[in-house]
């Protein structure tokens, strides 16, 4: 006899028995008929008709419930021997957690741009978030740090300008260089979070995540770039790997103040140091265009 027959037969025998006996209270609250809760064997013999799907590892909808076999506990002693091997946790599960995900970084960032960081509480997205809950926000953020964090490597990897100017087959590795930096400070939303996140960086946890962060992400994206520009001849130097790890570290790091304090003024003059070292190491990055872009930036965060 095919197993769901099995199970249907035992299910409907179960519910006849219910119906004609009485009900018994116990200590254990509610009643039970026959020494066992007919709740619980209900819910347990619908977990055992999914019992060969599970040792198959075929997915089957069981209503956000899991099984953990071999583990029993004196809260089974009414459920029916041939349902011994399984233990039910229940579980709130979501089916598709990306879209809650997707979701809060949408409403934290709307938050973000609106009242800034500093002004918007996690109570803030939660009240913007229709029904979701702060569990649901820590379940997949342990802190409002995490949230920019998350939403800052998202726009940047929507917005890559790497890989937008990597298609462009009329520049050479220099210029793509050069676009690439323009393009970055011309989005207008990332260097708006960016500049609200600056402050964070006085927290160690996230100032290590954005040293590492960049060290795997960034330092590829000029590595490529650098050794394009050594193959096609715009670019002349005998340091790719080590120039491709400096310039997010002096650009990202040693350009902020509110980590090597510094005024409007030391900040043009320390990028002008900068610019002018990029070219005595052969890869001019740096042209009048651009600077005149970064003083603009620089003078927005020199405000902070």
């Amino acid at each position: 006899m095919p197993f769901s027959e099995r199970y249907q037969m035992k299910y409907e025998a179960m519910v006849k028995m219910d119906a004609e006996s009485p009900a018994k209270p116990t200590p254990y609250g509610g009643n039970h008929r026959h020494g066992y809760k007919p709740k619980r064997r209900e819910r347990c013999l619908k977990n055992y008709f999914y019992r060969e799907a599970k040792e198959s590892n075929t997915k089957i909808n069981t209503g956000g419930m899991y099984l953990d076999k071999g583990k029993r506990s004196r809260y089974n002693r009414y459920i029916p021997k041939e349902c011994f091997w399984a233990r039910r946790h229940i579980v709130a599960r979501n089916k598709y957690p990306e879209i809650t995900v997707e979701k809060i970084l949408e409403v934290a960032q709307r938050l973000f741009l609106e009242k800034g960081y500093e002004n918007t509480t996690i109570q803030d997205i939660v009240d913007e978030l229709g029904g979701l809950t702060k569990g649901a926000i820590y379940h997949h953020f342990k802190s409002k740090e995490d949230i920019i964090c998350a939403l800052s490597d998202k726009l940047f990897a929507e917005n890559n300008p790497f890989a937008i100017v990597k298609q462009r087959k009329d520049l050479n590795a220099l210029q793509k260089m050069r676009e690439a930096v323009k393009l970055n400070q011309q989005n207008t939303q990332e260097s708006q979070l960016n500049i609200e996140a600056l402050p964070l960086l006085k927290n160690p946890r996230i100032f290590a995540e954005m040293i590492k962060s960049n060290h795997q992400h960034l330092t590829p994206l000029w590595l490529d770039l650098i050794e394009e520009g050594i193959a096609d001849g715009s670019v002349q130097t005998d340091y790719p790997k080590e120039i491709a790890e400096l310039i997010p570290l002096l650009g990202d790091v040693w350009l902020y103040p509110n980590i090597f304090p510094a005024t409007e003024e030391e900040i043009v003059h320390k990028f002008l140091f900068f610019k002018e070292m990029l070219e005595k190491m052969g890869v001019p990055i740096i042209d009048d265009e651009l600077v005149e872009l970064v003083k603009i930036r620089l003078n927005q965060i020199s405000k902070l």
